[in-house]
């Protein structure tokens, strides 16, 4: 319990303390790690657990999609990327079929990426 107490309170503090782009980077890394619990919950028969995880990965991508900048062109592809992804979540909790979420996370892995090459180009 300890261990997890310090761990709360790193993210915390790391949230605190983060850029714009650090926040948008750590929500990316937040669904990544939410979806692969969400298979993983699957994969053991764990659909409440499951469930639990693709709500948290739909409201991170729901609230990207919300902080999206519509002033700018490339604002349109990144909602398309975001409703896909929110569609495949939707399909794989109701569906229960893994290939959708598994699609959901390769394209948040890619986004993730993607996005950590922007912070790069324009440190």
């Amino acid at each position: 319990m300890q261990t997890m107490n310090a761990l709360d309170t790193n993210i915390k503090n790391r949230a605190l303390n983060a850029s714009q782009g650090e926040l948008t980077l750590m929500l990316y890394e937040g669904a990544i790690v939410f979806c692969d619990t969400a298979i993983k919950a699957y994969e053991n028969n764990d659909m409440d657990m499951a469930d639990i995880n693709i709500q948290k990965t739909d409201r991170i991508i729901e609230e990207l999609e919300n902080t999206l900048n519509e002033k700018y062109e490339v604002s349109k592809n990144f909602h398309e990327i975001y409703s896909r992804i929110r569609s495949c979540l939707k399909h794989g909790k109701e569906d229960r079929d893994l290939e959708f979420l598994h699609e959901a996370l390769k394209h948040l892995r890619i986004m993730c990426d993607i996005w950590k090459d922007v912070m790069k180009r324009t440190a």
